[in-house]
């Protein structure tokens, strides 16, 4: 048996797609070690997490993201554009569609321009209460925790996020993990290290939940950043975040928008 895939990546942030369209590939109960095999980026293909597209009754597609850790996520920002784009490459889509996540409904909007593809998503509504996150307490989060002020917001996923003078300077590897498994966050969170560049432009550095380590890129927390920045006043309606990946735009309006490109890397087949 061949299971075909396809690599793609947003800012970095790399996955593999599995087609479930039209049938189950991979069955429900070895998704997450699926995921936890083949994310491995020495005995594996190496990716961020693994993408199923599945027909939805719901939307005019589905979503599910399984991570290196074999949790699955409700909602992946970067994850979306690259199932987007597969999506609509196959005939499946048109440039504007919705996709059903565990986040909820998402709308997209899609297409090419000088051959680069980009994608417009509207994202879930920032949630800053701790009851919304989810964490521990009453009313918006904030907590000092390793010396750092923490700030956080829900954008489909749980964020930490923390404002520091230079990112560059921040020892992720070790205040990451401390954050994300902090008590105050019962499912854990995201963290993400966010430096004000001024011009309504942050720079953002995230150590991922399920990964486990610092990706290039997180849209979802891109979002979270932008959100909380805004929610403060540190910025305005239209919001540029610098990730290691590239820029991803940022827009506050009726509703909260985030803008990237996707692309695909290469396709290929697993003997399984």
């Amino acid at each position: 048996m061949e299971i075909a895939f396809t690599k793609l990546q947003g800012n970095g942030n790399d996955f593999i797609l599995i087609d479930e369209h039209n049938s189950e590939v991979i069955p429900e109960e070895m998704k997450g070690g699926f995921a936890a095999l083949y994310c491995d980026r020495r005995f594996g293909i190496g990716a961020d997490g693994i993408l199923f597209l599945q027909a939805s009754d719901k939307a005019d597609a589905r979503m599910r993201l399984f991570q290196p850790d074999e949790s699955e996520a409700a909602m992946c920002g970067n994850g979306i554009r690259c199932l987007a784009k597969y999506a609509y490459d196959a005939g499946y889509v048109k440039e504007s569609c919705s996709v059903e996540t565990g986040a909820g409904i998402v709308p997209v909007m899609m297409g090419y321009a000088d051959d680069e593809f980009t994608a417009t998503i509207t994202m879930p509504t920032p949630a800053f209460e701790r009851s919304a996150i989810p964490a521990t307490g009453n009313g918006e989060y904030k907590e000092e925790i390793r010396n750092f002020t923490i700030y956080a917001a829900n954008t489909g996923v749980p964020h930490a996020v923390v404002f520091v003078k230079e990112i560059g300077a921040v020892d992720i590897a070790t205040v990451g993990p401390a954050i994300r498994n902090h008590p105050t966050f019962p499912e854990g969170a995201n963290v993400n290290f966010v430096e004000d560049a001024g011009s309504d432009t942050l720079r953002i550095r995230t150590f991922e939940r399920g990964v486990e380590a610092e990706t290039f890129s997180c849209g979802t927390g891109a979002t979270a950043s932008a959100a909380v920045a805004h929610h403060l006043g540190k910025v305005g309606e239209t919001v540029k975040v610098e990730t290691k990946g590239g820029p991803l735009v940022i827009r506050f309006g009726e509703a909260v928008t985030m803008e990237g490109p996707a692309e695909t890397v290469f396709a290929g087949v697993i003997p399984f």
